[in-house]
């Protein structure tokens, strides 16, 4: 048994007949017959029942059809991941993540991206993860960066962050004195946090209904940006990645701080469509992501404890 035959009857069925599998692919009837007629002596079995000028398959010629689509699937993956290896990353590559993402996580790895593979496209779309959801499952995105879970069946969910969530506020708010800030402290205080409904919005409250705390929250928004600027006027206090937050820790400019017995974390993941075979650009980008990962600062340091 050879490829041309499996091809001879695939070809056979889906045309339905000798004759138009020989026009299909170009070669005389009698040879068709000739390698059915072999393709049988091998297997000791009929492939086919003749009835008057028609044919019917036997369950042999079905198994032998199904073997075929297998086959030549796995040869189409195996040259094309051959091909992949050898050429050039070109094309459009389409990312899509939530604000925090586009602007602390994202510019690191479109920079690291570019070097390396200067003839990709890459676009970037800020949307939440609802959205993204929907673009990857219509293809007009390729892969997100977004806070899981995300738990679809024909989509693939890889964890590849663990963000630390710390309380962020001024330098000169009053819990900036404390040595440790206990949940009770946070009771009735104005809080700025991520909007409703949104996975990184789901750790927080669990923190607050784990605590029996209503926090009083006098603005939600998807933006981490108008976040820190209404921290910054003194407007409340928030809940936020700490990378968000870094640089203006180190400056002086926020006070950030664990809440005493919690570890706030969200975890986000790489989300692209589920195929046969993982497209190359999204094995590049992963490879790419696993280069830059360990620059982004996820957690704040520990504090040290004196001897």
């Amino acid at each position: 048994m050879d490829l041309r035959q499996l091809q001879i009857l695939q070809t056979i069925a889906k045309t339905g007949s000798f004759t138009a599998c020989g026009r299909q692919l170009h070669v005389s009837q009698s040879a068709i017959s000739r390698q059915i007629l072999l393709l049988e002596e091998e297997l000791g079995e009929p492939l086919f029942l003749r009835v008057g000028r028609q044919v019917r398959m036997t369950p042999a010629a079905e198994a032998l059809v199904q073997l075929g689509q297998r086959v030549f699937q796995d040869v189409r993956e195996t040259v094309g991941a051959i091909t992949d290896r050898t050429r050039e990353l070109r094309g459009k590559l389409h990312l899509a993540g939530g604000m925090t993402v586009c602007l602390y996580v994202l510019p690191p790895l479109l920079k690291y991206l570019r070097r390396v593979h200067p003839q990709l496209d890459v676009r970037l779309t800020v949307a939440t993860s609802p959205r993204s959801i929907e673009e990857i499952r219509a293809g007009h995105i390729d892969a997100g960066l977004l806070t899981l879970p995300v738990e679809h069946a024909d989509l693939v969910t890889m964890p590849v962050l663990r963000e630390e969530l710390l309380l962020v506020a001024t330098p000169t708010h009053p819990l900036a004195r404390r040595k440790r800030v206990a949940p009770q402290d946070l009771a009735e205080l104005p809080f700025i946090l991520f909007e409703a409904g949104s996975n990184t919005r789901r750790v927080i409250d669990r923190f607050f209904l784990a605590e029996n705390i209503e926090p009083n929250v006098v603005m939600d928004t998807e933006n981490v940006e108008i976040i820190k600027a209404m921290v910054k006027t003194g407007m409340g206090i928030s809940i936020v990645p700490y990378q968000a937050i870094a640089r203006e820790v180190r400056a002086g400019q926020f006070f950030c701080t664990r809440i005493d017995g919690h570890e706030l974390i969200r975890e986000t993941g790489w989300v692209y469509a589920r195929a046969n075979r993982t497209p190359r650009a999204i094995l590049e980008l992963l490879a790419a992501f696993d280069q830059v990962r360990g620059r982004l600062p996820l957690t704040a340091p520990r504090p040290r404890r004196n001897p």
